[in-house]
């Protein structure tokens, strides 16, 4: 399969990189054409400006427009080399079937699109559901489809946050793929950051994935990530800020898709500084915003734990952003938007 050169992402914020040296393994031969669902989110659209930019054909999907929600998705027409290999699918979550056309023909899935209730009114038990079933429909259309090797689910760190092994749930100790939260030790929590019904969805539909896989054959690999900050695509502000980049894991994803061998769940997590780091570092980096004298270092908060990726960094991925490039990647996108 051809590739073509990756652009310069300093219109993004961050200067040029390389995906790497890895070459599309074999089973992708071919027409090299996957799906991506959730196509105008952060993480989704950065995947499939590096999808594109590898020589992979791409089917994404987005929602219908409605009345008050018309989405502007030129930022997705106008990407290099998106006039001749990327086409724009309608799809709910809430009706599955959507996804087959999308689906049909494609050799990789990556199921980034997560139910949204920007209200926070729907119960957990709704959440959930509605995860779970627009998931469940769309590994169907994969086996349906007869020609998904491999299937990927965007997971979140909140599914390994609030675990009871490997010292974690609030009592540091150092967490990988093994640990899985424990709904009650995060409904215990003192300071919820997340709904519990995002927490509970996710997990849920996480753990359908990797069996619905098992039982029928499917690889499905698992990226789990923390929350997301850095430059950005879309027009809008992304409401994910957290200290990761999501070429980051465009990058992660890729690599994986690219491997022969690729299955279960991977941390990819890339910085982890403390919140009295991250002030400490954006008061020193960008003096210009002149942020508030608070003294963080005296704040008390329960011990966290930290991430391993050495699962991914051993099948050969190498983190290549830091700190700086992160903030100053979101600093950069913010600015050029008018949003700073």
């Amino acid at each position: 399969m051809g590739r073509e050169e990756e652009e310069d992402d300093n219109k993004n914020g961050v200067g040029e990189r390389k995906l790497g040296d890895e070459t599309p393994s074999s089973f992708l031969d071919g027409t090299g054409l996957v799906c991506v669902t959730g196509g105008t989110g952060f993480i989704a659209s950065w995947l499939i400006m590096r999808l594109l930019q590898r020589g992979y054909s791409v089917r994404a999907t987005v929602r219908a427009n409605t009345e008050k929600t018309k989405r502007d998705i030129s930022y997705l027409t106008e990407l290099p080399f998106a006039s001749e290999r990327l086409k724009i699918f309608t799809a709910d979550l809430n009706e599955p079937e959507s996804f087959k056309p999308a689906i049909e023909g494609c050799k990789a899935v990556f199921h980034v699109a997560h139910p949204m209730d920007p209200t926070s009114n729907e119960t957990e038990e709704t959440v959930t559901k509605r995860t779970v079933q627009g998931l469940m429909g769309i590994l169907k259309s994969c086996l349906d489809a007869k020609t998904v090797k491999r299937f990927f689910y965007t997971s979140s760190a909140v599914t390994v946050f609030y675990g009871v092994g490997s010292g974690a749930g609030g009592n540091g100790g150092v967490v990988d793929e093994n640990v899985w939260s424990d709904v009650e030790v995060f409904r215990n929590q003192k300071e919820k950051r997340v709904s519990s019904s995002y927490v509970v969805s996710k997990m849920a539909a996480e753990t359908a994935a990797l069996e619905f896989g098992g039982k029928n054959g499917l690889e499905v690999v698992t990226l789990v990530i923390p929350l997301v900050v850095g430059p950005f695509i879309s027009p809008s502000l992304p409401s994910s800020v957290f200290i990761s980049l999501a070429m980051i894991f465009a990058r992660a994803m890729i690599f994986l898709l690219e491997k022969p061998v690729a299955k279960g769940r991977y941390i990819c997590s890339s910085v982890e500084m403390k919140i009295d780091e991250v002030f400490e570092f954006l008061s020193t980096r960008f003096p210009q915003f002149q942020l508030p004298s608070i003294d963080l270092k005296s704040y008390t908060v329960e011990k966290r734990m930290s991430l391993s990726s050495k699962k991914l960094r051993s099948a050969g991925f190498e983190f290549k952003y830091g700190a700086d490039d992160i903030f100053t990647g979101a600093i950069k996108s913010c600015q050029a938007r008018g949003f700073l």
